[in-house]
This record gives C-alpha cells, sequence and structure tokens, in this order.
C-alpha cells in the first residue's frame, strides 16, 4: 500500500468514526421522528388500521409511544403523517413487531454498518485512480452524515444499499447480493433507487439481466405489502396524495418555496424547485419548468447510456450524472443527497488523467458533497441565529438565496457536467474501473 492510499484509507477511516460516534451521540438526545412515523405506522398497519389516516396512527402513537404525552402536537402531526409508498411495509413490519427500543438499535445498527460499507465500496473503487482524493470525499461525506441517524430517516439505509447493489454489480462479483441490495433499495425508496436501477436496464448485456431480476426480487418483496394494504386501507392513494398535497400547501413543511416552514437551511429540500420558485413562487411555474429542465435530461442521459459500450469506466460516468438527476425532479431532502457518493468513482477517474477535464470534475464534485454536508449548514444556521439576520427587503431576499440556490444548483451542473463527459466519451473509450 503506498503513502496515497494508506492516507486515503486514514482519511475514510476518520470519517466513518466521526459518522458513528457523532451520529450514535446525537440522535439519543432527538424525538427521532421520522423512524417513529415509519415504526408506527407499521404498528397502526399490524392492528388493521390505515396507515395513511393520520387519526388511526395517532391512536397508535398515543396508546404506545412513550414520549407521546411530552411531545408537541408539531412533533406528534410528523409522526402520525406517512408519506411513503406501501413497498416500505415490506422493509419496516418487521421492525414493528418489535419493542421499540430494541427496533430503533437493529435500525441504527444497520443504517452505520450499511452506509459505511457502501462508502468502502466506493473507495475501493476510487482509490484506484485517486486515493487520497477519493478518501478526503468519502470522508467529508461520512462525517456529514449524522442527519439521517438523528432522525432514523430510511433514506440512510435504502441509499446505503442502492450504492451497494451498484459496486457489486458493475464488479461482476457477489452478483446476486448486488441484486438483492439493489432490490431491497427500490422496495424502501423507489425515487432514490429508480434511475439507478434504470441504468442497469438500459446499459444492456449482463447489466440488464441483473435489472430484470433486482425487478422480480423486488415485486416478490413488495407485493405482499402493497395487497395487505390495499386491503385494509382501499383508497390509500388518494390519502397519501392529499396528505402530500396539504404538506407542500403555500408555507408547509414540505413548500419548495421560500415561505417553506421546513424546506430551508439545516435537513432543507434539495429538488430544483426550491431554486426555480425563487423566481416565481407558483407551483403552476416551478413544477412545470423543472420537469420540463429534468426531463430533457433525462432524455438525453438515456440517449448517451444507449450509445456508450457498456464498460465500467463509462458505467460510473453514467451513474455520477444520474445520481444528481436523480434528486432534482422531485421532493427530496438533504439525507436523500449521499447518493453522490456514486459520484466519487467517476470523479477520481477522470481526475487521475491530470486534465483540465479532471480538475473540474475534483472541483464540482468537492463542492457538491461540501455544499451538501450537514456541519456547513448547521453553522450557517447558527451564524443567522446569533446575529438575526433580516428576513424582509433587499438583504431578506439575498440571505434567502443564499440558503436555496447553493444545493439544487450544484446536483444541476454535476449532473450536466457527467452526462457531457458521457456524450464526450461515446462509444470511444472502454477502460476498465474494477
Amino acid at each position: 500500500m503506498n503513502n496515497a492510499r494508506r492516507d486515503g484509507l486514514y482519511l475514510f477511516i476518520l470519517g466513518s468514526l466521526v459518522f458513528a460516534l457523532l451520529g450514535g451521540a446525537l440522535e439519543s438526545t432527538t424525538a427521532k421522528i421520522d423512524f417513529k412515523m415509519v415504526y408506527y405506522s407499521a404498528r397502526c398497519l399490524l392492528q388493521h388500521g390505515d396507515p395513511y389516516q393520520q387519526s388511526q396512527v395517532m391512536r397508535v402513537y398515543l396508546a404506545e409511544g412513550a414520549d407521546a404525552a411530552t411531545e408537541s402536537m408539531r412533533d406528534r402531526q410528523n409522526v402520525t403523517r406517512f408519506v411513503y409508498f406501501p413497498t416500505l411495509f415490506s422493509w419496516s413490519v418487521p421492525f414493528a413487531l418489535l419493542p421499540f427500543g430494541l427496533a430503533h438499535f437493529l435500525w441504527m445498527t444497520l443504517t452505520i454498518a450499511a452506509f459505511i460499507l457502501a462508502a468502502f465500496l466506493v473507495w475501493s473503487r476510487a482509490a484506484a485512480f485517486a486515493p487520497l482524493a477519493s478518501g478526503a470525499l468519502i470522508g467529508w461525506m461520512l462525517a456529514n452524515s449524522a442527519l439521517p441517524l438523528i432522525l432514523g430517516n430510511p433514506a440512510g439505509i435504502a441509499i446505503s444499499l442502492c450504492v451497494i447493489g451498484a459496486c457489486l454489480l458493475l464488479g461482476e462479483r457477489h452478483a446476486l447480493a448486488g441484486v438483492v441490495c439493489l432490490a431491497l433499495s427500490l422496495v424502501i425508496k423507489p425515487h432514490d433507487a429508480g434511475l439507478v436501477w434504470l441504468f442497469f436496464l438500459l446499459a444492456g448485456g449482463a447489466y440488464r439481466k441483473r435489472a430484470l431480476q433486482t425487478l422480480v426480487v423486488a415485486v416478490i418483496l413488495c407485493l405482499p405489502a402493497i395487497l395487505w394494504v390495499t386491503h385494509v386501507a382501499p383508497h390509500w392513494a388518494a390519502e397519501q396524495r392529499a396528505t402530500i398535497l396539504t404538506a407542500s400547501a403555500h408555507g408547509g413543511p414540505d413548500d419548495p418555496g421560500p415561505a417553506s416552514k421546513g424546506a430551508h437551511a439545516l435537513g432543507m429540500m434539495v429538488n430544483l424547485q426550491t431554486a426555480v420558485s425563487l423566481l416565481r413562487d407558483d407551483p403552476r411555474f416551478y413544477n412545470p419548468a423543472t420537469y420540463a429542465i429534468c426531463g430533457l435530461l433525462l432524455a438525453l442521459w438515456i440517449a448517451a447510456v444507449l450509445r456508450t459500450r457498456a464498460a465500467p469506466a463509462n458505467a460510473w460516468l453514467a451513474l455520477a450524472s444520474v445520481a444528481a438527476l436523480t434528486l432534482l425532479p422531485f421532493y427530496h431532502r438533504q439525507s436523500d443527497t449521499k447518493l453522490l457518493l456514486l459520484t466519487i468513482p467517476a470523479c477520481a477517474m477522470l481526475y487521475a488523467e491530470k486534465g483540465m477535464t479532471g480538475r473540474l470534475a475534483l472541483v464540482l464534485t468537492t463542492m457538491g458533497v461540501v455544499l451538501t454536508g450537514e456541519i456547513p449548514w448547521a453553522l450557517l444556521v447558527a451564524v443567522i441565529n446569533k446575529f438575526q439576520m433580516p428576513t424582509t427587503g433587499v438583504a431578506g431576499k439575498l440571505m434567502t438565496a443564499v440558503q436555496i440556490f447553493p444545493v439544487p444548483l450544484i446536483l444541476l451542473a454535476i449532473a450536466v457536467f457527467y452526462l457531457w463527459i458521457c456524450w464526450r466519451w461515446g462509444s470511444g473509450r472502454t477502460e476498465a474501473s474494477g
């Protein structure tokens, strides 16, 4: 092991320790809102209640939740507002069969172990090209990934499994394990893993075979949950839509606009609507504009994948682009940006070529990893609160822009950059990347 590889490994280990220790320490002092939502919705379903009816989940939570009596009404509303697809119950119901304390411990342990494993698999591939740079990027990301642990958000497990699955499928070793991991990710959060799965389907050859196997496994895993929920709550789709519309109404917690009560600063929403809404705070404008931009990029990405040879190097470039693009068209928050792990092998591969393109890849990827990190935003929020920054007038609009613009715009830049490289390389580059 040369010095650069050893130092990169040290940075990875340091980031892993900060992630596990800091995340574990902070989550013990918080309300674990997202995990409670997943857990008590599944408990409601086990009692033949409708998990998409907030009143029914609230009944279960008030009866069983140890903290229910002392929590604020806002926290209770967040805990009992289930917005995920029924497929999630295929993963959450086994946890709901356990006492809350044990279920939460196992959930956190799996999240920590899966994310560290995902990060290590990415580093082991990127280290073949730029071990120190990739170690620094991954170490920073790990150190800034406490939020999924603090909240207990399913994104921590879903994205880890997605990254593990992609690494195993591209490495051609333990492919069946990769199929299972990617299938579980699709079951838990399909809007995080869906486009990664689409890459393998479009890439053809052995990749397409694995994608079809993944789809079969995902259907087998989630079909019982879908049938169960449909039997217990036949109107779940309409109820889910109503809950989402209520939360995303003007000024609501999931409103992407500047008036949102929960979309900005730490734990922010990162989809492109948040930036476009500053031009005109109207969903009839920012939604179609976002869909048009992302739809065009997705069409170009699909064309690039279809015209590119299915070599590992080309695959990493395509995955780097779609990892950023995935986060832009629909609702995603800061926890979901850990999917940017998939950009690091492509960055290291380009950086190793020592040209202007490689330097630009490193700059953009570093900006993406830094700007989506939790520590910088926690510090910014502390500064804003301490110095009581203005919220109105020109200064207030500027402060709002500082909080909203950086993340969605750097994600857009990363998606466009790696898509551009995909088109440049076309079918002429076939280097293997391990």
